[in-house]
């Protein structure tokens, strides 16, 4: 990453419909930007779906492209993490190679970390870590010299962190926090409302 550039943490809430997903990721590929994780899942309103990725780029070339987003009839509510306060957390599966005289430090280890024992073999172990991104890479590092097998690591899931009443209301481009609100009270289709974003890209 360059010095202007850095990783940027958003939220889309959508609809469930087909096609939405190639839709939202190909705005992001238009501009050359590499989506570092994509996490997808339903949400406490039926018909709608939570999107969670990671971007790398600019600061302002990312804010248009939350703009873009927004201008998608799909799209019902953009959540740009950065400005609020935020818990987020990922899960990875770990398969490590044990013996007899590893198997021991290895859980040892993993214990230190809260790891959960999910599969065991007579020559690996897989394990199951829940945490924030720094913690899993740090998981993955410790267990490398023992030798890993296979990892799959989901994308990072966030919440606004309860009402946000202890930030101050200057870090808002547009009033209140967007977390004093439920995100999806209005999804009804938004054509209008889309023509009259400027096409950023």
């Amino acid at each position: 990453m360059t010095q202007m550039e850095q990783d940027h943490l958003v939220s889309v809430i959508v609809r469930d419909e087909p096609r939405v997903l190639t839709r939202i990721t190909s705005l992001f590929g238009r501009r050359a930007y590499n989506i570092k994780s994509l996490s997808v899942g339903s949400t406490e309103n039926p018909g709608l779906s939570r999107m969670t990725f990671v971007v790398t780029g600019n600061r302002g070339i990312v804010e248009q492209a939350m703009r873009q987003l927004e201008k998608l009839i799909d799209v019902v509510h953009v959540i740009d993490h950065s400005l609020e306060k935020f818990v987020d957390r990922e899960l990875v599966l770990v398969k490590v190679i044990i013996s007899n005289e590893t198997r021991v430090e290895v859980r040892h280890i993993a214990e230190d970390f809260r790891a959960r024992i999910v599969d065991v073999g007579r020559h690996a172990l897989t394990f199951e870590v829940t945490g924030d991104e720094g913690k899993l890479t740090a998981f993955i590092e410790q267990m490398r010299p023992f030798g890993i097998l296979e990892t799959m690591r989901t994308g990072r899931v966030a919440l606004t962190r309860g009402s946000n009443a202890d930030i101050p209301s200057h870090v808002y481009h547009d009033g209140e926090s967007a977390g004093l609100h439920a995100p999806a009270q209005n999804h009804a289709p938004r054509e209008q409302e889309a023509q009259r974003v400027e096409n950023l890209f």
